[in-house]
C-alpha cells in the first residue's frame, strides 16, 4: 500500500488560487482497472483508490502516513511563472518591436 502526497493545481476554470494550497494524500491503485463486459464501465475491486484524506499542511500529511505505517511520496507543486506587464506597455516609444497594423 503505497500514496502520494500533493498539492493539487488550480482547475482550468479558475483565474484566481482559491480552493488550492491544502495537500491530499491519495492511495495508488493496487489492482489494474477493468471494462465492464455488459455495460462498459470502468470498474476495480481496488477501494482504496476511492479515498482522498485532505490536509491543511505538507507535515500534517506526511505525518499521518509515518504514524500509519504507509509508504509515500511528496510531489512538490509547480510555481507559476508570473510576469508583470502593464497595458502602457503597449504604448512605448523605445520597444524593442514596433506596434503597428
Amino acid at each position: 500500500m503505497s500514496a502520494r502526497i500533493f498539492s493539487p493545481a488550480k482547475t482550468a476554470m479558475q483565474s484566481g488560487k482559491a480552493k488550492t494550497g491544502h495537500w491530499l494524500l491519495e492511495f495508488d491503485p493496487e489492482q489494474p482497472r477493468k471494462i465492464d463486459p455488459l455495460m462498459g464501465y470502468t470498474t476495480s475491486g481496488d477501494m482504496k483508490s476511492q479515498i482522498r484524506l485532505a490536509f491543511p499542511t505538507r507535515e500534517e500529511a506526511v505525518a499521518y502516513a509515518e504514524k500509519h505505517g504507509i509508504v509515500f511520496r511528496v510531489e512538490e507543486p509547480k510555481e507559476a511563472k508570473r510576469r508583470q506587464i502593464s497595458y502602457a506597455e503597449n504604448f512605448r516609444y523605445d520597444r524593442k518591436i514596433p506596434w503597428t497594423h
